[in-house]
């Protein structure tokens, strides 16, 4: 589901959301410049470049947030497999595109759990933030001097669960003029219905949201940069991506 259609959600119907006493979203008003625009909609194409802006490599940082043992057994919005082969499918692009990463874990030693170690292993040096206590990790000092350090302003963020530990420090960025990505099949939450509440208000605030697919491509920009190492990321990650690769291969050998 895409900001538009959360959007439409929000503004169709009678249960759609009020905002107090003004227009709904997607309701006709006029601009003192005598401008009909529609609530919750850019003005103009200007600000809809503004809050749809595209991923770079060279402005982006990644906060992996408590992928935690434990917390992995709260997912199921997605099967478990398939969810730890998109936390590592966006591990390895950072990786790949060498992005800043920062990780942090939320009470680690009760029953969250530890990091998930391949992550640890894949980022040995990468700054870690085993927050004492705070839900929201853009409440601990540590971690918000890390991400500022990075000198990054896109930050594209993922973790369990999404309506929380994704969408607290997401707000908290967004508040503090941060361009925040958020991975939708690296976060996990209890249930389809909690995950698409919690997108739809980040979505509302500001955050773009995406899959870690989608994040590949638009940093990769054209397949002439380093074709071989994103097809080998998508392979690794993507069963038909893999069969693909080895029928082109087998033809090319052919």
């Amino acid at each position: 589901m895409d900001r538009r259609e959360m959007l439409a959600m929000c503004g169709g119907g009678a249960a759609g959301l009020a905002l107090g006493a003004g227009p709904t979203l997607g309701q006709a008003t006029t601009t003192r410049e005598g401008q009909t625009t529609r609530q919750g909609f850019p003005q103009s194409r200007e600000d809809s470049a503004s809050v749809r802006p595209r991923l770079s490599k060279d402005e982006a940082a990644v906060l992996l947030v408590d992928h935690q043992v434990g917390l992995f057994s709260l997912v199921q919005d997605y099967g478990p497999d398939e969810f730890r082969n998109n936390v590592l499918a966006l591990a390895n692009i950072t990786k790949l595109f060498n992005l800043p990463t920062i990780l942090s874990t939320s009470a680690e030693t009760g029953p969250n759990g530890v990091l998930l170690p391949e992550l640890k292993e894949m980022f040995p040096d990468a700054p870690y933030i085993p927050r004492p206590g705070q839900i929201n990790a853009w409440d601990n000092e540590d971690f918000v001097s890390a991400v500022k350090a990075t000198g990054r302003r896109q930050l594209i963020i993922a973790g369990i669960v999404t309506d929380v530990c994704v969408a607290f420090p997401t707000m908290s960025a967004l508040e503090e003029g941060f361009q925040v990505f958020v991975v939708t099949d690296a976060s996990g939450t209890f249930n389809a219905p909690a995950r698409d509440a919690a997108l739809l208000r980040m979505a509302l605030a500001g955050a773009e949201l995406m899959n870690w697919f989608a994040i590949a491509c638009e940093l990769q920009r054209d397949w002439r940069n380093d074709a071989a190492g994103l097809a080998t990321l998508f392979a690794n990650h993507i069963p038909a991506y893999r069969n693909l690769i080895t029928n082109h291969q087998a033809l090319t050998n052919t």
